[in-house]
Formats: C-alpha cells, sequence, structure tokens
C-alpha cells in the first residue's frame, strides 16, 4: 500500500471496543496529525453528535476533533436536504439524528412529513414505532441511517437500525433507503467532507460487510484489522478481499 494517503477510518473495533480503546490507536492517529494526513472518522452509529463523541473518545485518551467525526446521521441530514431541501421529517433517534436533521434546515413533525427516519435508539417504543408505520404506509417516504442488524452495548448486542427497519418493512410492504455503510453515498459525503478523491483514500474497518465492501465500491484501498468483529477465517468466505489484513492500526506505518 502507498504511504501518505488519506483516511477513512471506522470506529468500533478500530478505534475502540466497547469504552475502551485498542492499543496503538492513539499514536496511529497522532502519526496522521504529525505528518498533516487528512483523516476522517466514519461510524455508522448515529446516536451521539460528533461533539458527543469526540468527548466520549478524550475521556479514554483518544484526542479526536469533532471535525473529524461523520456519522451516518450527519450523512442521512446532508441526503435528506439534497433530495428535498426543508423538508419534514418523523425522526426515531437520539440527538446525534435529530441535531443533524435541524441543523439542515429540516422540521421534525408527525404531520405529513416528507420522510420517515430511522435511527438507532435506546428507548424504542410501541407508540413511536406504530406511528412510523402508519405514516409510511400513508406514503411517507422511508429513510434509515444504517442497515446494522446489530451493534455492541456495554452489557452486550442490542438489536441495531436494520432490525428495527426490518419491522417497519414487514409490516407496510415497504423498503426504507439505507444511507450508511456499506452504501457508496455515505462514503462520497465523507469524501467531499475531507475534500479528497477515492484514489488517495484508504478505508480502513474491521467489518467485511460495512466497511471494506464499501471502501472497495467507492475505489479506494482497504484495510481490515482484525480487531473488531473479523476472524481471518472469515475473509474467505466473501468474494472480495481487502488490499491488507493487519491485527490492528498500530501495525499501520502512514
Amino acid at each position: 500500500m502507498s504511504k501518505h494517503k488519506h483516511y477513512l477510518i471506522d470506529m468500533d473495533g478500530v478505534l475502540v471496543r466497547g469504552s475502551t480503546l485498542i492499543p496503538g490507536a492513539d499514536r496511529f492517529i497522532a502519526s496522521l496529525v504529525e505528518k498533516g494526513i487528512e483523516y476522517l472518522v466514519l461510524t455508522n452509529n448515529p446516536l451521539r453528535t460528533p461533539r458527543d463523541l469526540a468527548h466520549r473518545l478524550q475521556t479514554i485518551g483518544l484526542d479526536i476533533p469533532p471535525e473529524r467525526i461523520f456519522t451516518s446521521a450527519l450523512a442521512t441530514a446532508r441526503f435528506l436536504q439534497s433530495q428535498r431541501p426543508n423538508g419534514t421529517a418523523f425522526v426515531i433517534g437520539e440527538s446525534g439524528l435529530t441535531e443533524a436533521i435541524h441543523e439542515v434546515g429540516y422540521i421534525i413533525t408527525d404531520i405529513d412529513p416528507d420522510y420517515v427516519v430511522l435511527g438507532e435508539t435506546e428507548s424504542y417504543n410501541y407508540d413511536l414505532l406504530t406511528k412510523a408505520v402508519r405514516l409510511v404506509a400513508a406514503g411517507a417516504r422511508f429513510i434509515a441511517t444504517n442497515p446494522d442488524a446489530s451493534g455492541p452495548s456495554e452489557h452486550g448486542i442490542v438489536p441495531g437500525c436494520g432490525s428495527t427497519a426490518a419491522l417497519i418493512e414487514h409490516a407496510t410492504g415497504k423498503a426504507p433507503f439505507f444511507v450508511g455503510k456499506p452504501n457508496p453515498y455515505m462514503m462520497r459525503a465523507a469524501l467531499n467532507y475531507l475534500d479528497v478523491h477515492s484514489e488517495d483514500t484508504v478505508m480502513v474497518g474491521d467489518n467485511m460487510k460495512t466497511d471494506i465492501i464499501a471502501g472497495i465500491e467507492s475505489g479506494m484501498e482497504t484495510v481490515l484489522v482484525l480487531s473488531g468483529i473479523t476472524r481471518p477465517e472469515d475473509v474467505d468466505q466473501f468474494p472480495y478481499r481487502p488490499s491488507r489484513i493487519v491485527e490492528s492500526v498500530a501495525e499501520l506505518e502512514v
């Protein structure tokens, strides 16, 4: 792999594992900063704002400013604004999503919205899901931040946006448009945010089904780290391969 390229870097499983810093992640980020290499932490998790995530990372020893964090919530808000500027949406999600949608000029409402937008949330309830189902059935366009069926938490696995989206889809017969990885839209949005080209950028991730395929389909070099969910024996199950496989970002020289 070529050195001195720009980097898109997944967060969970690459830089952190739960609330624990992956050894060497701090040195990897510091080396990018020292050499003036453009980078962006790219996460499908839409729960928290970049400021919240930056604070969380700083508490465990990883100094990444908010402007270096790009979430599926930010990508979703940009997508909505590009499709139907200053529209309306019924939103199921936390502050990371609602704040991003407000910032692009959208109104959040349950009165005849243009879109139903589904993200991750820590407070799913039957009434919210029922309202989402009825609005989608009545004609609201169905958008979801990311297709992840499950995700990690401090207490173990939790249902992800993809699982809840499947419930709404089965109830309405209408499939959502997923904005987050592996959708190339999120990759292009991140590249545009950094103002860099895919040929000069490396995608670093721990998930073959999201990070690596998204990087490949976007024309990037890819690095699979084994510090997250993928095991070495898993790689041969896929018809595509990353450009490089390493134990963790500690092995990467930039």
